[in-house]
């Protein structure tokens, strides 16, 4: 009688493929570690699709005395800007003093503190400016007269995600999405992990077990035997609004409201203002949240405190929310609870360690890792030293970081296609984008047009490099096509097709 196969194993099974999961994949099967992802839908499907899309040290932050976060995030801006130049920009900020709760002068310290705790070499310092006078003053209230600006960064960050992920898989990690962790447990000196997907359930094997599943953190932790229990995470929704561009620009602006709270207005794909973010404790179950009739409203209202152009809930064409996971620090309210990070280590007579990751931002997110390898050091002392500092996602390696003489060069070589997509596929893509356009000398030569600018092209580049399954993973979370006009029903078919008769 065959003996059974026995169950593959790692050194490490991380749960969760948002941002932190990813990150700690790729620091971790760069160091030489075997490693094993696993997460129940897509790659950022939830949290780290549904930020406010900024690498930035969190100027309010100060305000709650978070100096090592903001100082950390800080150092941290500047390295990620140079590693995805692609998908990370720089951005100025508009911050009137118009409905301020904070008199100028803390204002302008606080950002006297931000321009030099990080070590700030690359973007611009703050400057003071007569928004009567600056075109930084277009489309809002003549009210508004004096403001400050400052520099903070942009990112794609679902995209983000990918390319972490996708990075580790290079490195020889496995990344299984759609992939549920049913269970663990603790046998010898490793974990015993139960995995379903579509095909249905297998076992694993791991040294390490990484809790990094975000909103499910806890959830993660009771399906775990003998895990526990003694941390926990405070879930608050922040919801978002889109709606048609309010200003001319490319700058950002940070709105001060009479409760202490902060919103964002930034320039979004083109035609759009992103709007947000909203802080609700959240008490349901993690799962896929919706913006509320009062966010919306709120989020209405401080626009028309500040702009000329007056929106109503009528005029969002588009709407996300997320929960984000907080470490519950017990602050009295949700906007002050503590965005840092912690690292919980729990083991059995020195073996089998379970890592759970609490709380974290998109910015701090490969400091987390390299701090989540360093915990996990002593039961991996074969390992090698931290690497990711230095070394670029996929398509960041654009000679200089010079994204502007990238794309002029794509346009060089590739002339009978239209800038607009070019500079679209450069921003997604960076350097990789010759891979998505090999020969092409016109759009069609790309292939079927689903409309808002996607072609089939892309669509294989997705599906064969970037693990995209569905049209929702192309047109939400690889790209935000969907509000440009891209047909689903289309591109669910096509996707089907390919899945079912992959290329090559």
């Amino acid at each position: 009688m065959p003996s059974p196969v026995d169950p593959p194993e790692f050194d490490l099974l991380i749960v969760g493929g948002g941002i932190n999961g990813a990150g700690i994949a790729r620091d971790a099967a760069g160091r030489g570690l075997s490693v094993m992802l696993v997460e129940q839908e897509d790659l950022a499907s939830h949290t780290s699709s549904a930020s406010t899309k900024l690498i930035h040290g969190g100027l309010r932050y100060l305000e709650y005395g978070e100096f090592r976060l903001v100082r950390e995030s800080l150092i941290e801006r500047e390295r990620l800007l140079g590693m995805a130049p692609h998908i990370i920009w720089p951005l100025r900020f508009v911050l009137p003093q118009l409905n301020s709760p904070r008199p100028a002068w803390m204002v302008r310290l606080g950002l006297f503190l931000y321009d030099h705790i990080g070590g700030r070499k690359i973007l611009p310092a703050t400057q003071t400016v007569n928004l009567h006078s600056s075109a930084f003053g277009a489309g809002l209230k003549r009210d508004a007269r004096k403001a400050f600006v400052y520099s903070d960064c942009w990112v794609e960050d679902s995209r983000l995600v990918v390319l972490n992920a996708m990075d580790a898989a290079a490195r020889g990690a496995t990344v299984a999405t759609r992939t549920r962790l049913v269970s663990a447990r603790r046998e010898g000196a490793a974990w015993q992990a139960e995995l379903e997907d579509a095909q249905g359930r297998r076992t694993v094997r791991a040294r390490c077990l990484v809790n990094a599943a975000g909103p499910w953190v806890e959830d993660v932790l009771q399906r775990t035997a003998g895990a526990r229990q003694d941390r926990g995470v405070r879930l608050v929704k922040g919801s978002h609004i889109v709606v048609p561009r309010l200003y001319p620009g490319d700058h950002a602006f940070l709105l001060q409201n009479a409760d202490k709270r902060v919103v964002f207005a930034i320039p979004y794909e083109r035609d759009f203002t992103l709007v947000g973010t909203t802080d609700e404790p959240w008490t349901g179950a993690p799962g896929k949240a919706e913006i509320s009739p009062h966010e919306t409203e709120y989020l209405c209202a401080t626009i028309c405190a500040y702009f000329q152009q007056q929106i109503t809930p009528a005029d969002v064409v588009w709407s996300y929310a997320g929960i984000r996971p907080l470490y519950d620090d017990h602050a009295a309210s949700a906007s002050a609870i503590t965005r840092d990070y912690v690292l919980d280590i729990d083991t059995a007579d020195g073996v089998a360690p379970m890592l759970s990751v609490f709380g974290g931002k998109i910015t701090t997110f490969r400091k987390l890792a390299e701090h989540a390898l360093e915990k996990l050091a002593p039961f991996f002392p074969l390992a090698s030293g931290a690497w990711t500092g230095g070394a670029a996602l996929p398509g960041g390696d654009i000679p200089g970081g010079d994204f502007a003489a990238f794309t002029r060069r794509l346009q060089s070589d590739y002339p009978a296609l239209p800038k607009s997509l070019l500079h679209r596929l450069a921003r997604a893509y960076g350097s990789r984008t010759t891979d998505l356009l090999g020969r092409a000398g016109t759009v069609h030569d790309l292939g079927e047009n689903f409309g808002g600018d996607l072609f089939a092209a892309e669509v294989d580049y997705l599906v064969a490099h970037e693990m995209a399954r569905s049209a929702e993973d192309v047109l939400w979370r690889r790209s935000k096509l969907g509000l440009h006009g891209a047909d689903p029903h289309a591109l669910a078919n096509y996707i089907d097709r390919q899945l079912a008769f992959p290329i090559g």
